[in-house]
């Protein structure tokens, strides 16, 4: 009997980043690599997950070292940054969460964040101009 199927979820916060990501790669004159990367979500990564959900490395395999990321780390709910992985796909880091069954639940698998490997971590425009 094969294992069953997880459910995958894309959350708010993950829509946002793929809006930024779309952005990005409009700036690059790179817009159709968006329309290649929904495709590869659509074809391989949820797939992926669906059937392998922990495919992913443990996102606190290697901890975040600032000030900022372990500030918000201790602000998730006890337990929470042990469930984050991360997951390499093409140009794109997918962070992510698995959530097991639970009588009231299916298993899922909680999108969380995307961004190009080439996509600054910090808005430094915004930050250095003042904007």
């Amino acid at each position: 009997m094969a294992d069953p199927l997880y459910r995958v979820e894309l959350t708010a916060s993950f829509l946002e980043r793929l809006d930024a990501v779309q952005a990005f790669l409009v700036e690059a004159d790179a817009g159709f690599a968006f329309d290649d990367l929904l495709t590869e979500l659509r074809a391989t990564v949820i797939p992926n997950l669906r059937r392998f959900p922990r495919i992913g490395r443990r996102y606190l395999a290697n901890p975040p070292q600032s000030a900022e990321a372990l500030a918000q780390l201790a602000a998730l709910p006890a337990g929470a940054p042990d469930a984050l992985r991360e997951y390499l796909h093409g140009d794109y880091l997918m962070l992510y969460t698995v959530v097991d069954a639970l009588p009231q639940a299916k298993a899922t698998v909680y999108l969380l964040s995307i961004r190009h490997h080439r996509q600054l971590s910090f808005d430094f425009a915004r930050l250095w101009l003042g904007g």
